[in-house]
């Protein structure tokens, strides 16, 4: 036997053998007998299933693009104002109307300065053409393609923000992404119980650290003093442990965000105080907060989420090395799960659930049963008609689809593709494409043979001719899947992968493995007669 010949079984052999290993997990009765470790041996837990086949939860929400906007515009104040206060422009008065900004100027004559220091520090914003005139009072909105931005950051950084938080939950293969103008797409397979992944998903998680406003002269929650706002917050009973509701007068310019935050983590303390939330903050809010609360020492620092002081320590000193504490009464999953979204980061604008559908694993179970029974039904008859017209040539090309099917579903599991309906869908199309395959090699190896050729002869002729005509259909197959990959989304992916993974095998078994077994015959001299 040529040594070639022998590598080229040893190989076919040797990628059934890992096939079979890969696809164990996912053989119902077999896959939960496996040991721990078996799983590990080529890095993966066999076939996972989508939302279609397995079951699972299916949320569609919609981003408030508007308020992503006046989040933009209340984070410019502050910017204003110290600018204007390093320009010695004066005391001027700024805060937001609707999606425009407002300025009041105790010297109107000053407000041509004003407007020429703006425009140089913040050229995204624009005066208003009716509040070109004179008067006390600017308005200004922002520049439209500003707006247009601002809009797709808040798109792209929500669905980052919600893929960061579902990895952080631990779904397996999640579906995430853009639909429409304004929505986004959630589908968890194998979520009966979306409660609590609603909750992650759509917690703004905005952290604001702001000092407490001082109540002397009259002031206090129940009379605020311009420049300061109230707050709810939550306190923990020194003698019950329990949490009570209460209300703070915390000042309006927000000193840090939570976009400073490298790390958070969850940390067990004693029982009185619960859990807690760790925060590590990255190199510059290090130094911004080392340098806030080294300025304000005997001031108390409220940290802020999504609108609720959760803890308002006294600063004893200069804090460096950027760290901090949330306290707040919470139970273990509530501080893992704001733990989760803190490290995820906030999102840039709320999100609100407006579809919600829930699919059962009974549903899921007979997607499956109906998709098996249409593969078999549809294989037995291609596998009869090869078998009767092509006798042991069609043995062989019936041989190879099964190989093509086992390389194929070991393909995915080893790339941890999600199958899905489409999936199946594409598994069916590659066989077809796999068939086609085998009857043209056959057809051109029976034409050889009625010209006179010998098997060898028309075995080599038939392969080489055939070969011209299987590759550019495929490829051209190919290609497309790749776009449908590339542009393509949830169900389209999900069969665009088992296209394109489907075509390099059904190449490899249609014509490598299927030539391999000729030439093993040939090179034994036992081939004088085809049957095809």
């Amino acid at each position: 036997m040529k040594r070639d010949v022998l590598y080229r079984v040893v190989l076919i052999a040797g990628l059934l053998v890992v096939s079979l290993v890969a696809l164990a997990p996912s053989v119902p009765g077999v896959g939960g007998a496996l040991p721990q470790w078996w799983g590990g041996l080529l890095g993966n837990r066999g076939i996972r299933l989508g939302l279609d086949l397995q079951g699972g939860s299916h949320l569609l929400f919609t981003v408030d693009l508007d308020k992503a906007v006046e989040i933009h515009l209340d984070r410019k104040i502050g910017e204003i104002r110290r600018e204007l206060r390093d320009a010695k422009v004066g005391a001027i008065g700024v805060e937001r109307d609707g999606l425009a900004l407002q300025l009041t100027l105790p010297n109107p004559e000053r407000r041509g300065e004003v407007i020429e220091i703006l425009g140089d520090r913040f050229p995204s914003l624009v005066v208003e053409s009716g509040a070109l005139g004179s008067g006390p009072t600017i308005r200004m909105t922002l520049d439209p393609r500003e707006i247009q931005q601002l809009h797709e950051y808040a798109l792209d950084q929500s669905l980052e923000t919600i893929r960061n938080r579902i990895d952080e939950f631990g779904v397996a293969e999640p579906s995430i992404q853009r639909q429409g103008r304004q929505e986004i797409l959630v589908q968890l397979p194998g979520i009966q119980e979306p409660e609590r992944a609603k909750a992650l998903i759509g917690r703004t998680a905005v952290l604001e650290f702001r000092f407490l406003a001082d109540t002397s002269g009259g002031y206090g929650p129940d009379n605020p003093a311009p420049g300061t706002e109230v707050m709810s917050g939550v306190e923990v009973d020194g003698t019950t442990g329990q949490t009570r509701r209460i209300r703070h007068l915390v000042e309006s310019e927000v000193r840090m965000t939570g976009d400073t935050i490298a790390d958070a983590r969850m940390q067990l303390f004693d029982q009185l105080e619960g859990p807690t939330v760790q925060l590590t903050l990255n190199g510059d809010g290090a130094r911004r907060f080392d340098e806030l609360t080294g300025a304000n020492v005997g001031r108390r620092l409220a940290i802020i989420l999504d609108g609720t002081v959760y803890s308002a320590p006294v600063i004893q000193e200069r804090i460096p090395g950027g760290r901090a504490q949330i306290t707040g009464g919470f139970d273990i999953k509530e501080a893992r799960d704001l733990a989760i979204v803190l490290r995820a980061g906030a999102l840039p604008a709320p999100v609100t659930l407006i579809e919600e559908r829930t699919v059962g694993p009974a549903l899921g179970r007979d997607s499956i049963q109906q998709g098996l029974l249409s593969f078999l039904v549809g294989g037995s008859a291609v596998a009869v008609f090869v078998l009767i017209y092509y006798r042991m040539a069609g043995v062989l090309a019936v041989s190879a689809l099964a190989l093509n099917i086992i390389y194929l579903l070991a393909a995915l599991s080893g790339f941890g593709a999600t199958l899905t309906l489409p999936g199946l869908a594409g598994i069916v199309l590659t066989l077809g494409m796999a068939s086609d395959a085998n009857v043209l090699i056959i057809e051109r190896i029976r034409e050889e043979l009625r010209l006179g050729k010998t098997p060898r002869a028309a075995i080599e002729t038939g392969y080489d001719r055939a070969w011209a005509a299987i590759f550019d259909s495929n490829l051209t197959t190919f290609l497309s899947g790749v776009i449908l990959f590339q542009f393509g989304s949830g169900p389209v992916k999900g069969f665009a992968v088992t296209l394109c993974v489907g075509i390099v095998t059904s190449l490899f078994t249609a014509v490598f493995a299927t030539r391999t077994v000729y030439e093993y015959r040939l090179a034994g001299r036992r081939l004088d007669h085809i049957s095809v």
